[in-house]
């Protein structure tokens, strides 16, 4: 059902945004011949306003923000992220190579995952330094691609359309999910592929190139996706522009994956290869992994709803194509994180889907086939209508209850009092729950990943959920640190705080050259 605009031109009368091919299914234009094309829908596509989607960007901002803010200030974190990328971006600010304790002593994140446009928040960091700002700077350029996305609609479909969309996308659970995981680097590339999208619809093909440059930076998977971004320049008969980009992003693809991340990580290898090859400790072959790539109700489920939640209309436009790189990988991974509709991993395809949507109904509304034609002028606000109803299983809700807001809960409470017990400075091992809480001021390890560190601190929520209760706090810091000895410090709910009694080693792995 993907229909490719083979019209190949970029051209238009000056001031005026080229008209775009409304596909095969279009009817013929039976405009009189003497009525002026300054009164067509491109013509007014500059005139429209950008302050009702500013309005909307910015309470969907504060939504994000509220949301992630609040889930840190309980002490929710889902996972060590948000102190990963802190530990990155407090590297970056203070102009030092980004080192990333949690992942190991003197771990250098390049090595991980290869996302330098991660360090343009250093800025920020130093007016903010804390894991709050990360939050922010996350709900804000989530938002930022509501904008890009719901103006870019009203200028393609005019009417209503636009703010119908912002919705829809703002919603959606692609992006409510993200916002639940705290922060990822792929909050650059949401209004980055906006932007890519929104110059392919409008014609302006160099911006589209221009735009897909970054994300090359923005993760090591998105080389791939700028390969697409160069496929459909050259369909579009942009042949030159879209070679060079298909193959300037097919060689940072493979370079970064190749070279440069192996070079910066101290395995000399890209470790998620075994996402792909194995299966726990099960090798996979390739061709298990293709063949295997919808094996699973998870997987068919999440395409079901990919595709669904745009009404199904972004089947209509070639920019879908843009989603298939990293559906790809996804679906061959044998983690199942990969696979589901929870975490961020699906943030990134909103606004290509969105604006696929709207190019879908552009492409639908002239249709010869009756039934196609009216389902355009409904899809829009069906899709608006999926993400409200949508959202009643999705993160936001709980915006609507009282105890969203409650951070001086017992639990809470005795978090603090923890962090309190905790010198600035010092090194600390903890577990998720006080981790982003800690990286502003401490160098912090992951709890049993800093093997030889004796650190200052080993703090724990014994209610993390361990595969084994710890029954004895301080015995099971020395487990983990036996080269040092270490007593109780502070001790109030779940929480456990202990200190080294020992002296510092005088060799500390990732700190002192080893």
């Amino acid at each position: 059902m993907l229909e490719l605009n083979k019209s190949g031109t970029d051209r238009s009368e000056p001031g005026r945004l080229p008209a775009q091919d409304p596909g095969p299914d279009a009817a013929p234009d039976t405009r009189p011949a003497g009525d002026s094309p300054s009164s067509g829908p491109d013509a007014a596509a500059d005139r429209v306003p950008l302050r009702p989607y500013l309005i909307a960007g910015a309470i969907l901002c504060a939504l994000y923000f509220l949301y992630a803010y609040f889930q840190y200030a309980r002490f929710g974190s889902p996972s060590w992220d948000l102190g990963i990328f802190e530990q990155e971006v407090r590297a970056y600010a203070g102009f030092d190579a980004p080192v990333v304790d949690i992942k190991g002593p003197g771990y250098l994140i390049l090595g991980d995952h290869f996302s330098p446009i991660v360090a343009l928040l250093a800025p920020l960091y130093w007016i903010w330094p804390s894991a709050e700002s990360l939050l922010f700077a996350q709900a804000a350029l989530f938002a930022l691609g509501a904008v890009i996305v719901g103006r870019t609609t009203q200028q393609i479909l005019g009417g209503r359309s636009g703010l119908c969309v912002t919705v829809a996308y703002g919603l959606s659970w692609g992006i409510q999910e993200a916002v639940k995981a705290d922060f990822h680097e792929i909050a650059f590339a949401v209004p980055l592929l906006a932007l890519v999208c929104r110059a392919l619809l409008l014609k302006r093909y160099t911006a589209a190139l221009l735009w897909s440059l970054p994300l090359v930076l923005v993760k090591e998977d998105l080389g791939a996706t700028v390969a697409v971004v160069g496929f459909l320049l050259f369909v579009y008969g942009r042949r030159l522009q879209g070679a060079l980009l298909a193959a300037f992003g097919v060689a940072a693809f493979v370079v970064t994956l190749v070279v440069l991340i192996p070079a910066a990580s101290s395995a000399g290898r890209y470790d998620y290869w075994t996402k792909i090859d194995k299966n726990g400790e099960q090798d996979v072959s390739m061709l298990d992994s293709v063949l295997g790539v919808l094996n699973s109700s998870v997987k068919i489920e999440m395409l079901v709803f990919l595709i669904g939640i745009t009404a199904f209309m972004a089947l209509r436009s070639p920019l879908t194509l843009l989603i298939l790189p990293t559906l790809g990988w996804r679906l061959l991974s044998q983690d199942s994180n990969h696979w589901g509709m929870v975490w961020h991993y699906s943030a990134i395809l909103m606004p290509v889907l969105f604006l696929a949507l709207a190019d879908g109904v552009r492409r639908s509304r002239g249709s010869h086939r009756p039934w196609l034609a009216s389902y355009a002028e409904v899809a829009v606000p069906v899709a608006a209508a999926i993400a409200v109803a949508m959202t009643q299983h999705l993160p936001l809700r709980d915006l609507l209850r009282p105890e969203t807001y409650r951070t001086d809960d017992a639990r809470s409470q005795a978090a603090r009092a923890a962090l309190d017990a905790i010198p600035a400075g010092s090194r600390v091992e903890t577990d998720i729950t006080l981790m982003a809480h800690l990286t502003s001021d401490r160098t912090v390890y992951w709890v049993g990943g800093a093997p030889g560190t004796a650190p200052d601190i080993v703090a724990i929520n014994l209610d993390f959920g361990w595969s084994r209760p710890i029954q004895d706090p301080v015995a099971y810091a020395e487990q983990l640190h036996p080269e040092a000895r270490y007593r109780l410090k502070h001790r109030g709910g779940s929480f456990v705080v202990m200190e080294r009694t020992t002296p510092e080693p005088k060799r500390i792995p990732g700190v002192r050259g080893d």
